[in-house]
């Protein structure tokens, strides 16, 4: 898979995800009313975190929003914060991962850039999605809390016993969202990996010379055979320059000549 591809569609999936904990988050059937020992009812009661609704046979619902924060349980708030922290750090996601996607190009912004941009929002997409499915999950762990202890109270015989509740069509689609979310979110992580550019392994190393700067300059080379011996002589005063023979050569004289 490139990392275009990879990188669009943790792009689609997660604006899925984003979508789906806000219709989530505003739905009102989190809770609804167990019809299991009573099929046939003028009521219907269902419960959402902003507000419980009533619907009657006749087709008219009647909703009530919480008017108080103090008189709510602290896990229904934890519930609520999960969800609003989930969607406010998925929208902030999908802001970056706009301009981060490698189709759009904005100004001379390099790949190491948009590998950055492209990494927070994985990040922040999987934060998002663990944050929506720990509320849902939380919420749901109240319902069935609560629905056994009824079940228990109504089995006892005890008197007003309160209605059951079980769960609503919000939590399946904040479990589906969340887990959209979090797939978005390491798509976009493995679409990292493919827009950090390659560098070398080996850095170049320059060396300076330690001694004096030494010019070299290039001429004709002389080629000898290679044994003739290179003596080094110094002229001074009384110095007599060898003769040459008809060949070029020099002719030194013999120990024989100073007799």
């Amino acid at each position: 898979m490139s990392t275009t591809i990879c990188q669009v569609m943790g792009f689609i999936v997660s604006s899925l995800g984003v979508a789906g904990c806000i219709v989530s988050t505003v739905m009102d059937m989190w809770s609804t009313q167990d019809l299991y020992d009573n099929p046939v009812t003028a009521v219907f009661q269902y419960q959402g975190l902003w507000r419980s609704c009533v619907r009657q046979s006749s087709g008219f619902t009647e909703c009530r929003p919480y008017f108080t924060i103090l008189g709510l349980p602290a896990m229904f708030q934890a519930v609520r914060a999960l969800m609003i922290v989930g969607i406010v750090l998925g929208i902030l996601g999908l802001l970056v991962c706009i301009f981060a996607l490698k189709c759009i190009r904005i100004g001379n912004m390099e790949d190491s850039a948009k590998a950055n941009m492209t990494l927070t929002s994985g990040i922040m997409f999987i934060i998002a999605g663990l944050c929506a499915i720990t509320g849902v999950s939380v919420f749901a762990n109240m319902l069935v809390t609560n629905f056994w202890m009824s079940t228990a109270n109504m089995y006892q015989g005890m008197q007003n016993v309160q209605n059951r509740y079980t769960f609503g069509s919000a939590l399946f689609v904040g479990w589906v969202a969340g887990g959209l979310a979090l797939v978005g979110g390491i798509l976009m992580c493995l679409a990292c990996r493919g827009l950090i550019p390659e560098e070398s392994r080996y850095k170049a190393v320059s060396y300076n010379a330690s001694g004096r700067n030494i010019s070299y300059r290039t001429g004709p080379y002389k080629v000898g055979s290679g044994y003739e011996p290179e003596t080094k002589t110094r002229k001074g005063a009384g110095y007599e320059e060898p003769a040459r023979s008809e060949d070029g050569r020099r002719s030194y004289p013999s120990k024989y000549d100073y007799v």
